[in-house]
C-alpha cells in the first residue's frame, strides 16, 4: 500500500489533523481569536500578571514572537501590559474584562470541538485512542532522541 493512498493510516491521520485545524480556525475566527492565541489566553486566565519572559517560557516560543502576539491582543483589547511595580524593566501582562470573556468563549469552542471529534466514541474507545496517541508521541520523541536532538526545550 502506498503511504499516501487515501485508505492508508497515515493519509487518514493527516486528514484528521487538517480537518481539526480547519474546524478550530473557523470557530475561533467567529469569536475573533487567532489560532495561536488560545494558549496565551488560557495561561493568563490561570496566572494573570505574568512577565513577557515567563509567558514566552511557558508557551515555549521566542520573546520576539510573544511581542508580536501581545501587540495584536492589545490592539483587540484582550490584554493590557503594565510595568512591574518593583522592577520597571519587567512588563507584566493582564487579561482585560474583554479578554476574560473571550477566554471563556474560547474554552467553549475547545469543548465543542472535543464533543464533535469524539461524539460517537465510547469511553473505552477514547481511552484506547488516548493510549495510542501517547504511544505515537513517545515514538516521535524517541526518534528525536536517537538522533541526539532533544525537544524538551521546544515542547
Amino acid at each position: 500500500m502506498e503511504i499516501l493512498s487515501k485508505d492508508s493510516l497515515y493519509y487518514i491521520f493527516l486528514e484528521v489533523i487538517r480537518f481539526h485545524y480547519y474546524r478550530t480556525h473557523v470557530l475561533l475566527e467567529e469569536i475573533g481569536v487567532y489560532p495561536g492565541q488560545p494558549p496565551m489566553l488560557f495561561i493568563l486566565n490561570q496566572e494573570d500578571g505574568l512577565s513577557q519572559k515567563k509567558l514566552a517560557n511557558k508557551l515555549k516560543i521566542k520573546p520576539s514572537t510573544i511581542t508580536v502576539m501581545l501587540k495584536r491582543m492589545e490592539k483587540a483589547n484582550l490584554i493590557v501590559r503594565k510595568k512591574d511595580d518593583k522592577d520597571q524593566r519587567i512588563s507584566r501582562v493582564y487579561l482585560t474584562e474583554k479578554g476574560k470573556k473571550v477566554c471563556e468563549d474560547t474554552i467553549k469552542v475547545v469543548k465543542q470541538i472535543e464533543r464533535e471529534c469524539f461524539k460517537d466514541f465510547t469511553e473505552e474507545e477514547k481511552e484506547t485512542l488516548k493510549s495510542l496517541f501517547l504511544k505515537m508521541k513517545n515514538n516521535i520523541i524517541d526518534a528525536f532522541e536517537e538522533e541526539g536532538k532533544f525537544i524538551d526545550d521546544k515542547f
